[in-house]
C-alpha cells in the first residue's frame, strides 16, 4: 500500500509543486485548495500520469469544513502518513494601515489553518502510531519583518507551533517539521493583501514585490517542495531554503544594520517619527 500525504494549498505554487514532488516519489495525494477550477485540474493532470488523487475543496479558515477533509480523506484513501500544512496568504504595509479583518485574514489563514489541520489529523496519527507533519514557514517567521507585521505576526507563531509539537511527539512517534523559505517565484501575488497610506503607497508596495520576483536567483516552488521532502525523507526538524540562510546568518550577525536595512527598503511613504 502507497503512503498517502494531504497537501494544504495544494492548487498552484509551493502546493502544486510538491503534489508532483510525492507524486514521483510513490505517494498516492489528497489535495485541498479554495480554488476548486484549479485543484480539479491539477488532480486530473496527475490522473493522467496514473497517480492516484483525491482532490477535495475545504477553506482551512473553517475547523468544520477541516475535519470534514480528514473524515473523507480517511474514509477513501485509508490512512494519512504526511499533512503537509502550506496555505497561507501574503500581506504588506504600514501596521496602523491594517484592519482587524486583515490581521483575522492573515492569522486565520497561516495560523488557525495550520491549527486546523494539526487537531483534525492528530487523532488518526496517534491512532495508528506515526505520522509527519510539515508546515510551511517562512523567513518572516525567524526574523522580525517590518511592514509585514501580521504575517510576520502568524509566521513566528508557526516557528513556535512546530518546535514545541515536535518536543512533544516526536516521543510519540509523530515528527514534526518547519520549512523556512524567502520569497518565491509563485503566483501569491493574486491574493497578497497591501496597505498603504494613500492608493499610490498601495501600489508601490505591491510593485515592489513584483520587482523582486523577477530577480533571477531567488527560490522557486520546486525549491521549497524539495525541503518539504527533505523534512519527510530524513526527519530534519528544519529546513532553511536557499537564500533564506543569508537573510538568516545577516539577521543574527548585524541585527540592527538588517533592520534598518529592511526598513528603510520598505518604508515606502510611511515615515518616522524623530525626538526633538
Amino acid at each position: 500500500m502507497a503512503p498517502t500525504v494531504l497537501i494544504t494549498g495544494a492548487s498552484q505554487g509551493i502546493g502544486k509543486a510538491t503534489a508532483w514532488l510525492f507524486a514521483q516519489q510513490g505517494y498516492d495525494l489528497i489535495l485541498a485548495a479554495r480554488q476548486i477550477d484549479r485543484l480539479e485540474a491539477l488532480a486530473n493532470e496527475l490522473r493522467s500520469q496514473q497517480h492516484q488523487v483525491l482532490a477535495i475543496p475545504t477553506d482551512v479558515r473553517d475547523a468544520e469544513q477541516v475535519q470534514s477533509l480528514m473524515r473523507t480523506a480517511i474514509a477513501q484513501m485509508g490512512q494519512i502518513d504526511v499533512l503537509v500544512n502550506n496555505a497561507g496568504i501574503y500581506i504588506s504595509g504600514a501596521v496602523e494601515e491594517f484592519s482587524l479583518e486583515d490581521w483575522h485574514q492573515a492569522i486565520d489563514t497561516n495560523l488557525w489553518g495550520y491549527i486546523h489541520t494539526i487537531y483534525a489529523v492528530l487523532p488518526h496519527f496517534l491512532s495508528q502510531g506515526k505520522g509527519t507533519i510539515v508546515n510551511v514557514s517562512s523567513i518572516g517567521g525567524k526574523v522580525p519583518l517590518p511592514y509585514l507585521a501580521p504575517y510576520t505576526t502568524s509566521k513566528f507563531a508557526i516557528t513556535g507551533l512546530t518546535e514545541a509539537l515536535n518536543s512533544e511527539l516526536s516521543a510519540k512517534g509523530i515528527h514534526v517539521g518547519g520549512v523556512y523559505p524567502n520569497i518565491i517565484k509563485s503566483n501569491f501575488l493574486e491574493r497578497a493583501i497591501f496597505r498603504g497610506k494613500t492608493q499610490s503607497d498601495t501600489q508601490a508596495r505591491r510593485q515592489q514585490v513584483e520587482q523582486v520576483l523577477q530577480v533571477p536567483l531567488i527560490e522557486t516552488p520546486e525549491d521549497v517542495a524539495k525541503a518539504i521532502w527533505q523534512v519527510v525523507q530524513h526527519k530534519h526538524k528544519q529546513v532553511i531554503v536557499g537564500s533564506a540562510n543569508l537573510s538568516i546568518a545577516s539577521h543574527r550577525l548585524f541585527p540592527n544594520v538588517m533592520q534598518w536595512i529592511i526598513r528603510k527598503t520598505f518604508q515606502n511613504q510611511d515615515t518616522e517619527a524623530h525626538a526633538s
